[in-house]
């Protein structure tokens, strides 16, 4: 298996689409959010991130089991 550096750099510039969709979208409602996401504890912050690392990490090897 050999290292392609077009599919990484497609990924990292597919990645920054998406997390920059809501600014674009909806910033009031990303302001909103902000505001609610100060009052979180970290504890629950922690475990959204975790989960979504879960399911990123799932969907990728489920991409390369069908691929």
């Amino acid at each position: 298996m050999e290292f392609q550096i077009n599919i990484v750099l497609a990924a990292v510039g597919l990645a920054f689409i998406f997390e920059s969709l809501p600014y674009f979208l909806a910033p009031d409602a990303v302001k909103r959010l902000m505001v609610r996401v100060i009052g979180t504890p970290p504890f629950s912050l922690r475990l959204v991130g975790l989960a979504g690392m879960v399911a990123g990490l799932a969907l990728i090897a489920f991409s390369r089991f069908i691929g």
